[in-house]
């Protein structure tokens, strides 16, 4: 017996090609400048310097940029910092957002709209670049490692998602939990938390790429502390000065050879968190669904 199958129009069909094909130039388009940066780190500067043409493999192996890269204590130092600063910032992201989301989910929360109304405010408008540098130096955290984790400590749109995801989850589960003499934080800490694991999945990867790639709040509000620069900070520096006069082991060093250190300062710094995204790929639509739509 045949089964029912539904026939494609000549319009779906000519849809379906022309959509594929933009979504196909468009991934392109955002990949190969980062396949161009690959290739050029691992290929000889010289060789690459006389390409004229589009870069698909590697041109005359050349680790030599990588060498030096390694060799540079200033990108161990950031290496070290981005970690410490990935890892806490986000693991206190990742808390306070939750624990702000879940109080403000409750119905009998006092002055539950004002407060996600003052909540929200804060995400279209702000003080500023110099008003925010102010506070850090009255608070006496200028050339300290909290100044790059404690600012945006709460980002607003994750907030507005979590709590949206606690506001879907049943009330049963929480009255259930009362009956058996469960106060609210065994409550958000046994049941709520565990069954939001794709939500905080997407938080997590959400704040972890900021705080990896952040370098603006180090920039202002550590001028005088470079040990304390993160990786993306040291990879500015190198990519738009001429700081790769620090891996010159005493040699001279042509404008190729500057060049393919940047491409690999550029993939050495980028390639940690890329490794992130396979391991919460299958979190991410369901976790930003999920926090998206009540119901």
């Amino acid at each position: 017996m045949k089964k029912n199958t539904i026939k494609t129009s000549k319009e779906d069909l000519i849809f379906d090609i022309v959509s594929y094909a933009v979504i196909a130039i468009l991934v392109l388009a955002c990949f190969y400048p980062m396949w161009y940066v690959f290739c050029a780190s691992l290929s000889d500067p010289t060789v690459v310097a006389g390409c004229k043409g589009v870069l698909f493999w590697p041109q005359k192996l050349n680790l030599d940029a990588y060498r030096r890269v390694f060799s540079n204590p200033d990108i161990w130092t950031g290496l070290k910092n981005t970690v410490l600063y990935t890892v806490v910032g986000t693991t206190l992201n990742v808390l306070l957002t939750a624990m702000l989301a879940y109080a403000l989910s409750r119905k009998n929360v006092m002055l539950k709209k004002p407060l996600t109304l003052l909540i929200s405010f804060t995400m279209f408008f702000n003080g500023g670049m110099i008003p925010t540098y102010l506070v850090i130096r009255d608070l006496g955290l200028l050339d300290h490692r909290f100044a790059v984790i404690l600012p945006g400590l709460v980002s607003v749109f994750n907030f507005i998602i979590m709590r949206t995801h606690f506001e879907s989850i049943p009330d049963a589960l929480e009255e259930s939990a009362k009956i058996d003499g469960a106060n609210q934080w065994t409550i958000f800490w046994k049941i709520y938390m565990p069954v939001s694991a794709t939500s905080l999945a997407v938080m997590t990867l959400f704040y972890g790429v900021s705080h990896w790639n952040g370098w603006m709040n180090a920039m202002l509000y550590l001028p005088n502390s470079r040990e304390l620069f993160p990786l993306a900070l040291i990879t500015r520096e190198i990519v738009l000065s001429s700081a790769t006069s620090a891996m010159n082991d005493g040699a001279a060093l042509t404008q190729e050879m500057a060049d393919a250190i940047k491409y690999a300062t550029i993939i050495v710094s980028t390639l940690p968190i890329l490794c992130l995204y396979p391991f919460l790929q299958q979190y991410f639509t369901k976790g930003v669904m999920v926090g998206s739509v009540k119901g």
